[in-house]
């Protein structure tokens, strides 16, 4: 154990030759720098007053047909749940040691659901819905 501490505090406190980088400025070279494209799609904030939703429309019978489409695959008939969470009909309320987060007793505002939709699913293609088609899926879910 003294040797591992010994050696873990070497290493943080090594400096490094003159002329080369310092730790603080290596990073894991992951993904590539975001475009301000990408920054501007993806820079989405939906309040729960509304503020930030998109214009659009949608009903629950297309949003039925989009869920049947996309959603239906994880999380079941009706939304009672598979792969994926179940989406209605919970079974436990918020208190109880493994609580169902069901959209009636999780999502205090239709707003929060349109947002998530929007952002993550559908699960193949997180995103790439239209706010026509979120719109849709927030009344059947609903």
């Amino acid at each position: 154990m003294k040797l591992l501490t010994a050696t873990l505090v070497m290493m943080l406190t090594a400096s490094t030759p003159a002329g080369s980088e310092t730790p603080a400025t290596h990073t894991p070279a992951l993904g590539q720098p975001a475009d301000r494209e990408l920054v501007q799609r993806w820079n989405l904030s939906v309040f729960a007053d509304g503020r930030g939703l998109p214009d659009g429309q949608g009903n629950v019978s297309t949003g039925r047909k989009l869920y049947e489409q996309h959603c239906m695959t994880c999380h079941a008939v009706d939304g009672s749940g598979g792969s994926g969470d179940r989406l209605a009909q919970a079974g436990t309320g918020l208190t109880d040691e493994y609580p169902d987060k069901t959209v009636g007793n999780f999502w205090p505002y239709a707003t929060t659901l349109f947002d998530f939709i929007r952002r993550s699913k559908p699960m193949a293609a997180p995103g790439s819905l239209s706010a026509d088609e979120v719109y849709a899926l927030t009344g059947y879910v609903l």
